[in-house]
């Protein structure tokens, strides 16, 4: 009965040596992300350090290779993100900055850790949460970063939030560029009033603009973008097959057809009456009757080309 609180007391200088093994592990730590910025630069070592098995904080990694020579073109855009999402972490309280770590491993400087993981592609981005403590949700696999939201860093810092102590307080940099140009914008529309007013007053100005976007609309375009048509299909394949199908081309040749055809009937009921020379109405309404003629039998070819059992045919 004397052995078990005697082994009890010699096992005590071990758990506090573990303990402060434990705490000098954070320490160090804490001092290599103070010393860049709060992101650490990892090698094989430290990557060791960083995921200790009894570790009471969090962590999230960013393998990359950033290497010329390594071509990862992923890696260079999604780098400034996530170094933009650590500096901001290293703007929180001590209290609660020293429980989360950011780190990168690139892959010249961390080759054991890449082939221990089994890593073939990067960027990819690890969260280690906390292996014991308040903290702790019995995990000790890492959470894999989902990149479906882009490499942008808005999307980042609010999943990344929900692992870190508390919310990560990133704000995205104002854009000046994008304020410059509207600016620049705004102020050439200002200058062009004067030039663009007689014409925005204009009743022709704003029949033309109904008439082109009554065709444009009335030949397919909306079904063609809700549905996201591609311009044309395989082997240059203009005109879709059936009636639940379009392409792009297949809107703009369609329009063009139906405003030749408008403007065809307009010439003949507005401008050819009116024509004092019988020699010049007859030609114009020759000319006219023929573009109806010849367009209507695009328009039923076509129609033919979407419904191979139609009938009947024009001229072509």
């Amino acid at each position: 009965m004397l052995l078990l609180p005697f082994l009890a007391l010699l096992s005590i200088p071990f758990c506090l040596a573990a303990s402060t093994s434990v705490e000098d592990v954070q320490e160090k730590l804490v001092k290599l992300a103070a010393a860049n910025n709060g992101l650490i630069k990892l090698d094989d070592s430290t990557y060791n350090l960083l995921t200790h098995p009894k570790r009471t904080w969090s962590s999230s990694i960013h393998f990359t290779a950033l290497d010329p020579r390594r071509k990862c073109i992923p890696c260079k855009e999604f780098d400034p993100s996530f170094t933009a999402v650590a500096k901001a972490w290293s703007q929180v309280p001590a209290s609660e900055r020293n429980n989360h770590f950011f780190a990168t491993a690139d892959f010249d400087n961390a080759m054991g850790t890449f082939q221990k993981l089994g890593m073939q592609t990067a960027p990819v981005l690890h969260v280690h949460l906390p292996a014991e403590g308040p903290r702790s949700r019995g995990r000790t696999a890492p959470i894999v970063y989902d990149f479906s939201n882009g490499f942008d860093a808005a999307p980042l810092a609010e999943q990344l939030s929900q692992y870190t102590p508390v919310r990560i307080p990133y704000r995205a940099p104002v854009d000046w560029a994008k304020y410059g140009t509207t600016a620049g914008v705004t102020l050439i529309l200002l200058s062009g009033v004067r030039l663009f007013l007689p014409i925005l007053r204009s009743r022709w100005a704003w029949a033309i603009g109904v008439v082109l976007t009554s065709l444009v609309m009335t030949s397919g375009y909306m079904f063609v973008r809700i549905r996201g048509m591609p311009q044309s299909g395989a082997n240059g394949q203009w005109i879709a097959p059936g009636y639940q199908n379009q392409f792009g081309q297949e809107v703009q040749v369609v329009s063009f057809v139906y405003g030749l055809l408008a403007s065809a009937f307009l010439m003949l009921t507005l401008v050819t009456p009116y024509q004092t020379h019988p020699y010049r109405q007859r030609l114009q309404v020759y000319l006219w009757s023929g573009v109806i003629l010849v367009m209507f039998s695009v328009l039923i070819s076509l129609f033919r080309v979407k419904n191979r059992s139609y009938p009947f045919k024009l001229l072509l």
